[in-house]
């Protein structure tokens, strides 16, 4: 028979556990940004962290959601978020393909050590 003591210590045990993981576990934040392709952003072929130069040759569009998608099809790039200097990747690919060019605020879960965002949502800024 187990008594009422370990009945309670082994409670507040399995509670104590169970905050700790909820404590641990991942939160959704908001990010505010443009979606664009990794390409322009990450400078390897712009150096002004932007589609302007790409967008000079005419070739690959006229607009930066345009210039993203070139990227993404022909260049290895792939969709992400850049908030000012910073460059988040995002897991939904076809997600951010609707809303590519766009500010937009993006809601999900950021993987600090893949710098990725799990995507729950992404809605235009008006």
């Amino acid at each position: 028979m187990i008594s009422k003591r370990s009945r309670w210590a082994t409670m507040v045990f399995v509670c104590v556990a169970g905050l700790g993981c909820i404590s641990a576990g991942e939160r959704e934040q908001v990010f505010r940004g443009e979606i664009g392709d990794s390409q322009c952003a990450l400078n390897v072929h712009s150096l002004s962290r932007s589609h302007a130069e790409m967008m000079k040759r005419r070739d690959v569009g006229t607009t930066p959601a345009e210039c993203a998608r070139y990227c993404v099809k022909y260049l290895g790039g792939v969709f992400v978020l850049q908030v000012k200097n910073k460059v988040y990747r995002l897991d939904n690919q076809e997600l951010a393909e609707k809303h590519v060019g766009e500010k937009a605020k993006v809601t999900g879960v950021l993987d600090p050590k893949t710098n990725t965002i799990a995507v729950h949502s992404i809605e235009p800024i008006k």
